[in-house]
């Protein structure tokens, strides 16, 4: 899968699903370097054939919708869309 890496603080597994399009995907990975977190993401439209429906397939088990942003954290926490103070909040 096509994974970009940030360098940052270590808060865990932090990985943000996003659309190259989207201004919300967008908001979310600017203000995860905001926080100085390490985290992980992809820009799901940007896929092609299996890598892309791996990646939709991780989305919609935490996210049946399957809308973005979504970030999961440690495999466990989903926030989905930009929700800048729980992102904060669960970060810190």
């Amino acid at each position: 899968m096509g994974i970009e890496h940030v360098n940052g603080k270590n808060k865990g597994k932090v990985m943000l699903y996003a659309l190259s399009t989207c201004g919300w995907c967008n908001k979310t990975k600017e203000l995860l370097r905001e926080l100085g977190i390490e985290f992980d993401y992809t820009y799901v439209d940007l896929l092609e054939g299996k890598e892309q429906d791996d990646a939709m397939n991780v989305v919609e088990r935490f996210n049946p919708a399957g809308s973005f942003p979504t970030l999961v954290i440690n495999d466990k926490k989903c926030i989905i869309g930009f929700r800048e103070q729980e992102i904060r909040e669960v970060l810190r």
